[in-house]
């Protein structure tokens, strides 16, 4: 473990940012009480982190007296996962290592765009896991709480923690390009795709010459074979191929560089063996080529004649015979393209159809050499393929899964937009495992107060909003023992700063007093769910939970603190709470327990909650089974249109008559972004969600 230092000066660069004193571990504790988990207890140097302004995250400054948590969600995929990387190529998630230049998304104006980012690190884990079937055939293999990005916003695979969090559902469309079916991987050390290779690259760029030359004594036979190329990536491709093949060539400079073009280098050959070989085997066209022949082919014109030019690929000539052969082979490969019409100058040009995505689909079969031709930087996420959802359905047992975090807080994975995990990666920098450590191993920033309060006093501090819990909950069970939060609220509120706290413990309550003084001077904000008001039904759905006595309880605590408290009325359930006099009971209730806002949605019946639900159905109230069938047919998991609107149009009217403000879910999330980005921090409270838990 890294932790040598022990005293606050002795500073180490390669620390976990906010630690770089490494002051020590102080000492490393077990108890009793927390089976299973060990604290290490440490002195940070800074307690202040800035969000990078780069970031898309709604707020710019935290507070994580935790590193680790007991209850954190992982965010983890597949290891055959395939991620798109800077040179334009497909690798699987486990070959990737820290360091290397993969492709992730920004928001640039108007639109998102691919940007190059870097693997800033990497873990593993063992994970229930889905399957998510994409409309195109996409597949995706991930845990619960990954994230991925839809024409929606970003949603979770599954939903945890009872309609508190967005998460998938089918007909949701995901944002990239996907890579459809499932297809081979492409072996270019294949003999047929090494052959396929050279008679497209040969065929299009290369300079073959027999000749003889008479002198006085005799007549000389000459034979030339040349390439020449900018690329170094297809020069070195097509020598060791032709190498392989048995006909060796010479290097040599071909054309220097000018203002208008690259330097040029050549392959080249006056051996007649070698020159016969090539013209007469290497580059010879079967009648029935195999399929590796034509993406061998493919790849080899596309290096020598084919071009990205603004975003459309392009391979061009003026040999029927070529043009004719690479139209085939994207037949073949189930590219979508048209034959242009002739130009003046004889040249006609075969163009890829279908955009980015048809583009990508032909580099992954074909994995031509030259890499800038390949290349997406600052091209715009616009989603062209069927990338709705189909299917969500869980796995058996535990799956290895693997998960990164870059620089842009995303990457591209099998096609699409995913997120990534930036706290557990966090834990990599004290050489933790990101896995199995972040839930056990536990950093406790024991001086985090006394840090903060001198931060605070700096002339420089402008008292933006400091979210509390982005990283990990500062109320987890850890807290419980080291009762670092009341300080931290404490100096947050003398300096006059505002916060957000995120929490999903219960442990909030016992600072209630502490917060009832905070939030004279700063705004605090706090939701609650609670979707079930009759206690028989909510024992017989969620027999785990605590009661929604115990809830409106709390929420009733808080609101009479003075806090503007949001609750989440959701699921409603049709036919069993979705009547009037069940709606205005729990409205009522939830005024009376002095909650400010309402945040409702109709059930979702995700694949791995859906046969259960029918089964509870089938057993407490048949006589709803059939008109469940009815607005949840098939794999649908969402309640039809026509119900969520009948249901806003029911909720609404009875929201204003018990004084609450109304919000769907969608709505909800809206509303919580455009607050959370303002900076500084507005002088109203913010709203948030126990879903922004789980970044």
């Amino acid at each position: 473990m890294r932790w040598q230092g022990q005293a606050v000066a002795d500073v180490d660069a390669d620390a976990l940012p906010g630690m770089e004193s490494r002051a020590g571990i102080v000492r490393s504790v077990t108890t009793p009480e927390f089976a299973g988990m060990t604290f290490h207890e440490v002195l940070a140097r800074s307690a202040l982190n800035a969000v990078p302004g780069a970031s898309r995250m709604p707020f710019a400054w935290t507070v994580n007296p935790y590193r680790g948590c007991s209850h954190a969600c992982v965010y983890c995929l597949d290891p055959s996962t395939l991620v798109l990387c800077a040179d334009g190529r497909q690798r699987p998630l486990i070959e990737l290592a820290v360091g290397d230049e993969i492709m992730g998304t920004e928001r640039r104006g108007r639109y998102r765009r691919y940007v190059k980012t870097r693997i800033e690190a990497k873990w593993s884990t063992q994970k229930p896991a889905y399957r998510v079937v994409l409309a195109h055939g996409t597949e995706l293999i991930a845990s619960g709480d990954h994230r991925f990005l839809t024409d929606r916003g970003w949603k979770h695979v599954a939903d945890a923690h009872a309609g508190q969090r967005p998460h998938l559902t089918v007909n949701n469309r995901l944002m990239g390009f996907g890579i459809g079916h499932p297809r081979s991987v492409v072996d270019i050390d294949g003999s047929d795709y090494r052959h396929g290779y050279l008679a497209g690259m040969i065929r299009g760029d290369g300079m073959i010459f027999n000749g003889l030359y008479p002198s006085a004594d005799r007549v000389r036979s000459i034979h030339r074979f040349r390439l020449a190329l900018k690329d170094a990536e297809a020069l070195d491709r097509s020598r060791e191929y032709l190498a392989w093949a048995g006909v060796p060539t010479n290097t040599r400079a071909f054309a220097p560089a000018s203002e208008t073009r690259a330097a040029m280098a050549a392959i080249h050959t006056a051996a007649k063996a070698g020159v016969e070989r090539i013209e007469n085997d290497l580059i010879a066209i079967p009648q029935t080529p195999t399929l590796e022949w034509q993406q061998g082919f493919l790849a080899g014109i596309f290096d020598a004649e084919g071009g990205c030019s603004r975003g459309v690929l392009r391979i061009s000539n003026t040999d029927p015979l070529l043009l004719e052969t690479t139209t085939a082979a994207m037949d073949a490969l189930g590219v979508p393209h048209v034959l242009e019409p002739l130009r003046s100058n004889g040249v006609r040009a075969v163009r890829v159809t279908g955009g980015l995505p048809a583009r990508m689909r032909f580099f992954a079969l074909t994995q031509p050499a030259i890499t800038r031709k390949m290349a997406i930087d600052g091209v715009a996420v616009k989603t062209r393929s069927d990338l709705r959802i189909v299917s969500i359905d869980p796995l058996p047992g535990l799956r290895d899964l693997v998960d990164i975090t870059t620089g842009t807080g995303d990457f591209i994975a099998n096609g699409v937009i995913s997120h990534n995990c930036f706290a557990r990666g966090t834990h990599e920098y004290l050489d933790l495992d990101g896995g199995a450590d972040f839930d056990s191993q536990i950093v406790v920033k024991t001086n985090v107060v006394e840090v903060l309060q001198r931060e605070l006093r700096r002339g420089s501090w402008k008292h933006e909003t400091v979210a509390l819990g982005t990283n990990t909950d500062p109320y987890q069970r850890a807290e419980g023992r080291y009762k670092l939060m009341p300080g931290i609220v404490q100096a947050l509120a003398d300096s006059g700063t505002p916060m957000s706290i995120l929490t999903k413990g219960t442990l909030i309550r016992r600072d209630i007093p502490l917060l009832v003084e905070a939030a004279k001077r700063v705004p605090i904000d706090i939701q609650m769910s609670i979707a079930m008001y009759d206690d028989d039904l909510q024992h017989a759905i969620e027999p785990g939970t605590p009661t929604t006595h115990a809830r409106l309880d709390t929420v009733r605590a808080l609101s009479d603190a003075g806090f503007r408290v949001g609750v989440f009325l959701m699921p409603v359930l049709p036919h069993l709470t979705d009547s009037l006099a069940a709606i205005d009971g729990a409205l009522r209730r939830i005024k009376q327990s002095g909650a400010d806002h309402v945040v409702y949605g109709a059930l979702h019946l995700r694949p791995g909650v859906k046969p259960w639900f029918f089964q509870w159905l089938e057993r407490e109230h048949p006589e709803l089974l059939s008109s469940y069938r009815g607005l949840y047919p098939g794999v649908s998991v969402e309640a039809p249109k026509a119900y969520r609107q009948w249901l806003a149009k029911r909720i609404r009217p009875l929201m204003r008559v018990h004084g609450l403000d109304a919000r769907s879910e969608e709505e909800n999330d809206s509303m919580r972004g455009r607050r959370m980005r303002q900076r500084p921090a507005p002088a109203s409270v913010r709203t948030t969600t126990q879903s922004d838990m789980l970044f």
